[in-house]
């Protein structure tokens, strides 16, 4: 079993491969690997509850853990009772533990 780590950055309305990286990370999951998207930077806007990003919510669905920055959700007004149920705020520092602890990262 592997470990990865998916780096969202864009905003999911503005960019057309959004849903296509959702269907990776669910893939990769459904495989047995460990597997993890963080929303930083403007992949926060996918965090919000108001959102309607169904990718994501099917994406945490196939055992995908689902995490944002926690600076970027502040930078952007997103407070923790903005988030979907299935998404977890956390500091930046997680991705580098992510990394430190051999996960494959791919960033888009």
């Amino acid at each position: 079993m592997a470990r990865y780590l998916l780096i969202e950055s864009r905003d999911p309305y503005e960019s057309k491969s959004f849903g296509t990286r959702c269907d990776l990370a669910a893939s990769l999951a459904r495989d047995g690997n460990e597997t993890t998207v963080i929303l930083v930077e403007n992949g926060v806007f996918a965090a919000r509850s108001s959102g309607q990003i169904r990718e994501l919510e099917r994406t945490s669905r196939a055992g995908v853990s689902v995490i944002a920055d926690e600076f970027a959700l502040r930078e952007r007004g997103i407070g923790a009772s903005d988030l979907a149920q299935w998404i977890k705020a956390v500091r930046l520092e997680e991705l580098i533990v992510q990394m430190g602890m051999g996960a494959r990262a791919l960033w888009s």
